[in-house]
């Protein structure tokens, strides 16, 4: 394995060459990414679901594919969306539906104003008040992240095992690495 990566440490142009396929790789990932994100209208096309509060529907490490671009959203559609001032995606069914009056500016002109929701997971007892910001009791349009529309099951569940143990991320990147650094063409 030493004699290995000395050959491999020793021809520059063909260790250049490996940096910029593993960059190129990298950057497509990437460009993949921003496209569906662009497409889906969603800053997160692709969630994995963390817990187990939307059982039987999706399971702890479903992969779900996500869509934005709809007018609005209904009583019954499960969607994903992020709490004011949290990272976590949540992963919930839309159980109310909470629709305002249009608001009435000095100049008479009629401002439509955003539906107002309320979503509670499959598997919890109570609605998701708990989980919203302070002071906040339903979720507007902009806090969804957007609407499943498919999903994988199990798929993610490396996600989470990453996450949860932070040594398999290492090692994994260090794999990642030794193959880069050993690959011949």
């Amino acid at each position: 394995m030493l004699a290995d990566l000395k050959s491999a440490l020793a021809s520059p142009r063909q260790s250049l060459q490996q940096v910029l396929n593993f960059a190129l790789v990298l950057s497509t990932a990437f460009m993949l990414w921003k496209s569906l994100s662009v497409i889906s209208n969603s800053p997160s096309p692709i969630v994995v679901v963390l817990s187990g509060s939307m059982e039987p529907a999706f399971q702890r490490g479903d992969l779900l594919f996500l869509w934005n671009r709809d007018a609005g959203t209904e009583v019954g559609e499960i969607v994903v969306y992020n709490v004011k001032g949290k990272d976590i995606p949540i992963v919930h069914r839309v159980v109310r539906k909470h629709v305002t009056v249009p608001v009435r500016d000095e100049s008479g002109s009629t401002t439509p104003s955003s539906p107002k929701l309320l979503t509670k997971g499959d598997n919890n007892v109570a609605d998701d008040t708990e989980l919203y910001a302070k002071g906040q009791s339903y979720l507007d349009q902009e806090d969804l992240i957007g609407s499943v529309r498919g999903y994988i099951p199990a798929v993610g569940y490396v996600t989470i095992m990453l996450s949860e143990h932070p040594w398999m991320k290492t090692a994994m990147l260090g794999i990642m690495g030794v193959m880069v650094i050993l690959q011949r063409e």
